[in-house]
């Protein structure tokens, strides 16, 4: 998880606004748009990653609600001169003199819950989001919410609860950024490229926003002299939202059987697993990280043509390796043939199979998920281990036009699961591959070595 402190030295605005790509996105598209709800885990997220966007729809003609989620009283944890009530007084304050400078007309909905607890009140604020959002008219709505891949914690939750219920009732969703400007860079991979739309804004837009921004005194100026107050973000981390472009996160959806089965029947070997050097190179990798000699069960979820499955076999009691395209399962039968493996067709986001498992290996799949997928095959994972248990994941960096996320996304979604330590990175500009285990161990401590 990120540290937040925009006082840290982050990624220029400057720098980012230097690569073409960010300027050469397609528009988001609006023509449809009759209501938009902007959900904020933060008084300001709004304003600094949609305040553009309100005053564009506000233009339009469009009606605008916002809903923020915690009540911002977290900002100046160790301030001796403001309780949280006085913080959240204040932020409430701001929050409603600058949505009314964006849209005058806009509705603001404040749930008031704790700042940086929103995963402990998940169930509430998903219950309350959706009795609000299942009232409103799919195709005329539009719901943007923070990236579930921002690093903030209240970020994640709230973008993942927005991705889910959007999914759900069928609403169109984009998501906007904040932190991920800070401690990202154009050449770390990470950022989705093929999902982003823009906004370009108007004269009018850009200045209503400008203006909304310095509404939030709190946050951007001391509260007071004293050590605690001081300010919370920093000019040149504001630098990132003066750019009369704003940028949002389209959703794709988890790709089908039917992508991959097509896949397999135009190509024998479509992604070069068995002929190419990089595959046998990270293969190697791949089996190298695991930190212990062996395990009893195992499971490899998208085992594709059973390249990994052999050499997983030899460090395993007995291992299931599923894949969703019976295809794939056929050849990998073929390739494996070892009397510990069982290979099958099936699909682990409708039908997970039974543990308890030592090891789970997630190795270029979890980028053809959507969030809310992604997001509750990673919890069933983790509670499918035995004590102890080990998950290791690994995927492709670069952006390709069909995948819903990310490998960087992937990863970002499993770093945020508490439950598991980390014990290893290996990170590559090509791919990433990590260890988490819920034994905290490392090797040398599992081996008496240390």
């Amino acid at each position: 998880m990120v540290t937040f402190d925009s006082a840290t030295v982050g990624t220029a605005a400057s720098t980012w606004r230097s690569d073409s790509r960010l300027t050469d996105q397609p528009a988001l598209d609006l023509t449809k748009v009759k209501q938009l709800v902007v959900v904020s885990a933060h008084p300001d997220d709004e304003t600094l990653g949609t305040g553009g966007l309100i005053a564009t729809c506000a233009t339009l003609g469009i009606d605008v609600t916002v809903v923020v989620v915690t009540d911002g009283a977290g900002s100046h944890p160790t301030s001796a001169t403001r309780n949280t009530e006085e913080l959240a007084s204040i932020r409430s304050g701001e929050v409603l003199t600058a949505v009314a400078a964006l849209a005058p007309d806009a509705r603001v909905i404040q749930l008031g819950f704790v700042d940086g607890g929103t995963r402990e009140s998940r169930g509430e604020i998903t219950t309350w989001l959706r009795e609000m959002l299942i009232e409103l008219p799919s195709e005329l709505t539009l719901v943007v919410a923070p990236w579930s891949g921002d690093g903030h914690r209240d970020h994640r939750v709230v973008g993942e609860i927005c991705a889910e219920l959007t999914e759900q009732l069928a609403l169109p969703f984009a998501e906007y950024l904040i932190w991920f400007w800070h401690w990202s860079h154009p050449s770390d991979g990470q950022i989705p490229w093929t999902r982003l739309r823009s906004v370009a804004l108007s004269s009018t837009a850009f200045q209503a926003k400008a203006a909304a921004i310095q509404v939030f005194k709190s946050q951007i100026l001391p509260i007071s002299d004293a050590v605690g107050d001081e300010a919370v973000l920093t000019p040149s981390f504001l630098e990132h939202f003066t750019n009369p472009i704003e940028l949002f996160l389209i959703k794709q959806e988890t790709l089908r059987t039917s992508y991959f089965d097509d896949l397999y029947e135009r190509h024998d070997d479509p992604w070069g697993f068995a002929s190419r050097w990089y595959e046998r190179r990270k293969r190697a990798i791949t089996i190298a990280a695991l930190p212990d000699e062996r395990y009893g069960s195992a499971l490899e979820i998208g085992c594709s043509l059973g390249l990994l499955t052999v050499d997983l076999a030899e460090r395993v009691d007995h291992l299931h390796a599923v894949d969703i395209s019976q295809t794939a399962v056929d050849r990998a039968r073929e390739r494996s043939t070892s009397e510990n493996v069982t290979i099958e067709r099936r699909d682990v986001t409708t039908s997970f199979p039974d543990g308890p498992f030592d090891l789970v290996v997630l190795s270029e799949v979890g980028y053809y998920l959507d969030v809310p997928t992604l997001s509750t095959l990673l919890d069933t994972i983790v509670t499918s281990l035995a004590p102890g248990g080990t998950v290791l994941l690994c995927h492709w960096r670069h952006p390709v036009t069909d995948y819903p996320l990310s490998g960087d996304e992937v990863h970002a979604l499993m770093d945020s699961q508490a439950t598991l330590t980390r014990l290893s990175r290996h990170e590559e500009k090509d791919f990433l591959l990590d260890v988490y285990s819920l034994d905290n161990r490392s090797v040398a401590e599992r081996t008496g070595l240390a």
